[in-house]
């Protein structure tokens, strides 16, 4: 299978979503993931095994534990950015829309911000609309800090910016 297929079916499982945005602010092992998703071990291990074959999450390190070695690992969250889109992403939208729904159960009182929008726009209007949703998804990507650090706010960010055919 080639690396995009891999990554994308990789991506496309809610679960591992949830694991790729833990692992963007910390770097953790199968048993700490677990703890904090409310699943078994053995199921993180092996959602995280899928996620480092496809290259999605990369090994940070071991640690000793009561006589063995856990692995530690980590998100390179900008390592799967590109510019191109690549064939077959309906399955990374339809995960995302379930990690919507559940986020948005999951939501605190307080401000927030929707929009659903198909609109027609200069090219220079959606240029700068792009660069601002980049920009907001690495502001919080490269800000994220390890799971219910002291002064900080459990967040969710959905995005999906695309242009479309006339």
């Amino acid at each position: 299978m080639d690396e995009p297929v891999q990554a994308l079916r990789a991506t496309a499982h809610p679960l591992r979503l949830q694991m790729l945005s833990l692992l963007t602010g910390a770097e953790l092992s199968a048993a700490e993931v677990a703890r904090e998703l409310g699943i078994s071990h053995a199921n993180a291990s092996y959602h995280l095994r899928v996620l480092a074959r496809a290259g999605e999450v990369v090994e940070a390190g071991e640690e000793r534990v009561r006589g063995g070695t856990a692995k530690r690992y980590r998100h390179p969250w900008r390592i799967g950015l590109s510019a191109d889109e690549p064939a077959g992403r309906e399955m990374e939208v339809r995960a995302m829309s379930q990690e919507l729904v559940r986020r948005w159960a999951a939501r605190t009182p307080g401000r927030s911000q929707l929009c659903d929008a198909e609109l027609w726009v200069t090219d220079e209007v959606w240029a700068e609309a792009l660069a601002l949703v980049e920009q907001a998804a690495a502001l919080v990507h490269e800000h994220a800090q390890p799971p219910r650090t002291d002064d900080t706010r459990k967040v969710g960010l959905t995005i999906a910016a695309f242009g479309m055919e006339s």
